[in-house]
């Protein structure tokens, strides 16, 4: 009997191809650890004759007590999410080509002004600008599989209450060691309001109001922040017509069904087809 025949009379981890020449198992089954060993062993050794490279093993947290089998097997961690933890194997002899896990968080900053040039601002309860006084523009994290322009909707809906129409990214930012060692992209959007009266939401937000926008720009700590100077620049901008930002295009690819938002000038996108 050669060794092949014996990998394949011995249970097999359960797996799915994916886009790169690797497996994904998903665990769900609990089992002993001397269990597990044996069967991921003859699993690897399958996925090797396959010439199969990358392992991605999805781990439930129900499952944790396989965390030190999978280690000392030479597995690594990748990511972690609330109800799972994914490590990762490399079975040939050649440089390791597995992604590095998700390297940025995204943040959206809502400039929302009205027909009276009132542009919405908080004062936020928690935070760097706790008790500082600062009037700042609404802000958040985008949650995962949410789209910017969703994102800058709800986080005003959130905080103050208004409803509001998505128009433009007008500028992004991008730096780094911000979080957790990762990078950070934050988005500054241009809404409109479909409301004004305001709903104050007590747990992170101490204050919110309409404020004219040359009183919010003239805020001293607005004035020596130089991103905050910029934006400022931007906004105005922006006001006066000498502006003009990103909007959101749905869009789809011939790799997925799943549609998508294209932020471009589609102002400018019509004039030159003109």
């Amino acid at each position: 009997m050669t060794a092949g025949d014996q990998v394949q009379q011995v249970k097999l981890l359960t797996s799915t191809n994916d886009d790169h020449g690797g497996v994904i198992v998903e665990m769900d089954q609990p089992m002993d650890s001397t269990t597990f060993v044996s069967i991921l062993r003859a699993s690897i050794s399958h996925w090797k004759q396959l010439g199969k490279k990358g392992v991605w093993i999805k781990l439930p947290i129900h499952l944790v007590s396989l965390v030190e089998a999978l280690v000392k097997e030479g597995f690594w961690y990748h990511h972690a999410e609330p109800k799972y933890l994914m490590l990762v194997y490399w079975i040939p002899e050649t440089p390791n080509t597995i992604p590095a896990n998700a390297t940025h968080r995204v943040g959206v900053g809502a400039f929302v002004i009205n027909e009276k040039q009132e542009v919405l601002v908080v004062q936020e309860n928690s935070g760097h600008f706790q008790g500082t006084g600062v009037w700042k523009f609404p802000t958040g994290v985008v949650d995962p599989g949410e789209d910017i322009c969703v994102a800058a909707v709800r986080e005003v809906k959130e905080e103050t209450g208004v409803d509001s129409e998505f128009l433009e990214v007008l500028a992004f930012r991008q730096s780094h060691i911000s979080f957790f060692e990762k990078s950070d992209l934050f988005f500054v959007c241009m809404l409109q309001p479909l409301s004004s009266d305001i709903q104050l939401q007590k747990l992170e937000i101490e204050a919110a109001q309409w404020m004219p926008f040359e009183e919010y720009a003239a805020q001293p700590f607005a004035q020596k922040h130089g991103l905050l100077r910029y934006i400022n620049d931007i906004c105005l901008a922006k006001i006066g017509g000498g502006y003009s930002g990103y909007a959101p295009v749905s869009t789809s690819s011939n790799f997925s069904d799943q549609k998508s938002y294209l932020y471009l000038d589609v102002e400018a996108l019509k004039r030159s087809k003109l």
